[in-house]
């Protein structure tokens, strides 16, 4: 097993290092850093750790347009090129715990990508103010009823897939830029049959900088859904 766990970064430059230390204290994972041209200095950052772990940190520049999406696909594309055998998904802003990065690994015996959820028995959401609570308990209800998906959290970001369904995937063809790209990639891969596990995970409200949501995104994703409804038909 070769994991290689992709963190898109813009604006981390006080997480990254953090969140670096803390992936690479498990023996056998390695980490791909998708820096998307960050003002502050993140990439630097990405590239001295890179430096001096170079069997297992790779960091990957990106220019031209921004977006989480955008980032994940380049990311993927790249991971795929190497020699990974699962290919995880991962926040900069430590609101994904890398200790839980075994227990998704191992979810994936028995599917073919592994959520980290908030929204299963034992899963927990921690310093979220109220309104954000609701807003994602209501974006994740809204998904489900106009696309039919199950899984319970088809926004949260901390994912394992096997090597095997990325490959298969249209990653080609998605079009979502921000966000919703994790809900257009869960929508393909249930279309396709691909098993999901979800893994009960404690989310944690990120400590340093600002978030990234904007009015663009969160209209990205208000449409999204109907989107994917209507491809589905």
């Amino acid at each position: 097993m070769r994991p290689l766990v992709i963190v898109p970064t813009f604006n981390e430059r006080d997480n990254l290092p953090t969140v670096l230390e803390r992936v690479l204290r498990h023996d056998g994972l390695r980490v791909l850093v998708v820096d998307d041209a960050s003002p502050d200095g993140t990439g630097r950052i990405a590239d001295e750790w890179a430096a001096a772990n170079r069997a297992r940190v790779q960091v990957l520049h990106r220019n031209g347009a921004r977006g989480l999406g955008l980032s994940y696909i380049d990311g993927m594309y790249l991971a795929l090129r190497t020699d990974a055998t699962h290919i995880c998904q991962m926040d900069a802003d430590l609101s994904h715990d890398p200790d839980d990065l075994p227990r998704l690994i191992a979810a994936t015996a028995d599917a073919d990508v592994a959520i980290g959820s908030r929204y299963v028995p034992g899963g927990r959401i921690e310093n979220w103010a109220a309104h954000r609570r609701m807003l994602s308990a209501f974006a994740n209800w809204y998904i489900r009823s106009v696309t039919g998906l199950t899984i319970r959290d088809c926004t949260g970001g901390f994912r394992c897939w096997r090597r095997e369904v990325l490959e298969r995937l249209p990653l080609g063809t998605l079009r979502s830029e921000n966000y919703s790209f994790i809900v257009e990639l869960t929508w393909e891969a249930n279309r396709a049959g691909y098993r999901c596990s979800e893994v009960p995970i404690t989310f944690v409200e990120r400590r340093k900088g600002a978030s990234k949501l904007s009015g663009r995104v969160l209209l990205e994703s208000a449409v999204l859904p109907w989107r994917l409804a209507a491809k589905g038909k």
